[in-house]
């Protein structure tokens, strides 16, 4: 796991055999099984979680049902808001799959970062890349049908369709688990065509 993760940080900086046995010493690689709750709604916290391997998702609880707003599979980051606020969790992020996670928490970081000023260089781009991509995504969302929703996700996300429940991928596409069917149902009948 750990070269998964130098790698990955080697696209935005290069690493020393030094930061690397610091990255090595902090003991972040933690195993974390399918239906796990990371963070609950009320909950503060200060981790954040990069997926190494697996699926964690966002969602909040409105009326009595889950509200789906994200997935995040491998090589994907994920900072609760909260943690940046220092505020309670407005939702809930559990583990949709067995995953391999890197859990850092803020205080770890800023330790690092005043070691090593490059992690913040890497931490600010990341953000940046993370800010535009929620944008784009949030804009399509806004504009979108449910059916160009589901045919952007077959298009960016293919492996979502397979490694996440129905219910779940509804929720994230705005819809409820029966139009989710009728419209793939739809869409199949449209590709016979």
């Amino acid at each position: 796991m750990k070269k998964i993760l130098f790698d990955f940080i080697s696209k935005y900086i290069s690493l020393t055999d030094d930061e690397k046995n610091v990255i090595d010493s902090l003991d972040i690689f933690r195993s974390v099984k399918k239906g796990v709750t990371l963070l609950e709604e009320g909950q503060k916290s200060k981790e954040s979680y990069f997926v190494l391997k697996g699926c964690i998702r966002t969602y909040y609880i409105l009326e009595g049902k889950e509200k789906t707003t994200a997935f995040y599979t491998e090589m994907e980051a994920l900072t609760p808001p909260c943690v940046i606020s220092k505020t309670p969790s407005d939702y809930y992020v559990s583990c949709t799959e067995d995953s391999i996670l890197a859990v850092s928490n803020s205080d770890m970081e800023v330790e690092v970062n005043s070691k090593f000023p490059k992690f913040e260089i890497m931490c600010r781009i990341l953000s940046e890349e993370l800010l535009a991509k929620q944008r784009i995504d949030f804009d399509e969302f806004k504009t979108s049908s449910p059916e160009q929703r589901y045919l952007n996700l077959l298009q960016k996300r293919p492996d979502l369709i397979q490694r996440v429940p129905q219910h779940q991928l509804a929720s994230y596409l705005g819809i409820k688990p029966q139009s989710l069917s009728r419209l793939r149902a739809r869409i199949i009948e449209k590709d016979k065509r």
